[in-house]
């Protein structure tokens, strides 16, 4: 990456598309109109696309049901009982774990509220919870809720992480200094993996190292990592995962999502956890008795049966990442967000009217870029959106713009500089 004179011209685009081993992916996709014109899409970081094999995915599974009804559980291919276990190879790739530390289930949200009664169980001596400030308003709210379920003050009980004054991402060496002034009352260090405003990765292997030396868990919400950045979860040691797959993993507005517990929390039955049907040993399950006895893995956090129109959406998703690779799309990704970052600066030059607070460091950051916008504001963003650019847009005045490697090329890259440089010198 290092070696890329990176140039502000539509041959040098093209060029790099012509040399880009994942281009062909994009025809996989549909994407969308803005007044009549295919779009530039750029907001994979809220929506993936839908691929275009989605529908006969779904397709296949409502036939099973018209036409095997019940049996559908047990009989034909795929068949529901054991649906779920068909995502697992994909997803454990994905996220850096083995498969039985995987399952898809649920919605994120949902998942850290279950999760959480595994792993905070606060007492008089460790009961508070290291998040970072300005998290996702879902992650505030559970764990403001969850500490006030035990009948605890979030005030007291949840401490928020703020960069340094001026600064805009969160220093690791600052994470660490509060985990160890807070070491003898730490329950939890439970924080985004991937920072959804800035677009900041956190050196998750570092954090759930020094969470444990504080005696304390380590879990993390994975939903603008999963699918992202590389992740290595059960190496790292985290304790608990959760991730969503309507953002990068393209499966669908609102669809189900996933889990990870460490493996060495599969050793411990008697860990406490809200149970269901699902989650109970598959090999005695129909036996219906008393005493809930949880299957081995992270599908003993399971409650109910599989959703299996959502998971073969998902389905659509993951075989197309397990054909890509996640090694070639972060390799893919490294460049075309560096080529962003390249035309930005260009584009704003010694202006000061963009600012992009998304780290430097690729090892640091994702797909998106978080640019301020310090004069034409949300003017500039529904110009370049009038134009079929689609990003997104975050109050007071920031754009985020998240080139994906799965459907994003170097031309449209390039394309958006052009429109983005017409719209800010039309408002900024």
């Amino acid at each position: 990456m290092k070696n890329i004179n990176y140039e502000y011209s539509e041959a040098f685009a093209r060029k790099m598309d012509e040399h880009d081993s994942l281009l062909e992916f994009r025809k996989k996709f549909f994407f969308p109109q803005v007044n009549g014109k295919e779009a530039l899409y750029f907001c994979g970081n809220s929506l993936g696309l839908q691929p275009k094999t989605t529908e006969a995915y779904i397709k296949k599974e409502l036939e099973n049901w018209a036409k095997l009804a019940v049996d559908g559980h047990f009989y034909g291919e795929d068949a529901w009982y054991h649906v779920r276990k068909k995502s697992k190879p994909a997803l454990a790739a994905i996220v850096g774990a083995h498969e039985h530390e995987v399952v898809a289930m649920n919605n994120l949200t949902s998942n850290l509220h279950f999760l959480m009664v595994s792993f905070y169980r606060p007492d008089q001596k460790r009961y508070k919870i290291i998040t970072e400030a300005g998290a996702f308003p879902s992650d505030m709210y559970m764990l403001e809720t969850q500490v006030k379920f035990h009948g605890l003050d979030p005030e007291k009980c949840i401490i928020e992480l703020a960069p340094r004054a001026g600064e805009y991402i969160l220093r690791t060496e600052d994470i660490l200094k509060v985990i160890e002034e807070n070491k003898e009352n730490l329950a939890l260090v439970m924080m985004a993996g991937l920072q959804y405003y800035t677009g900041q990765v956190f050196d998750m292997e570092v954090i759930t190292e020094a969470a444990h030396e504080a005696g304390a868990y380590a879990g993390f919400d994975l939903a603008h990592a999963a699918g992202n950045v590389p992740l290595q979860l059960h190496d790292w040691g985290v304790d608990f995962a959760t991730w969503c797959s309507y953002k990068y993993l393209n499966s669908g507005p609102g669809n189900i999502s996933g889990i990870f517990v460490h493996e060495r929390h599969a050793e411990s039955p008697e860990l406490p956890r809200f149970a269901g049907w699902w989650g109970h040993d598959e090999g005695e399950r129909f036996r219906m008795e008393k005493g809930f006895k949880p299957m081995y893995g992270a599908d003993g956090w399971q409650l109910a049966n599989s959703n299996v129109l959502a998971l073969a959406a998902h389905q659509a998703s993951l075989d197309i990442f397990e054909e890509a690779g996640m090694e070639r799309l972060r390799k893919k990704s490294e460049l075309l967000t560096g080529y962003l970052e390249f035309l930005i600066h260009e584009i704003s030059g010694k202006s000061g009217v963009l600012e992009i607070i998304t780290p430097k460091n690729p090892s640091e950051r994702g797909c998106q870029l978080s640019l301020l916008i310090h004069k034409g504001g949300k003017a500039v963003f529904d110009e370049f959106y009038n134009h079929g650019v689609v990003g997104d847009w975050r109050n007071p005045n920031v754009i985020r713009i998240a080139p994906t490697p799965l459907y994003n090329s170097f031309l449209d890259v390039y394309q958006f500089a052009k429109i983005l440089e017409q719209s800010l010198q039309k408002f900024a």
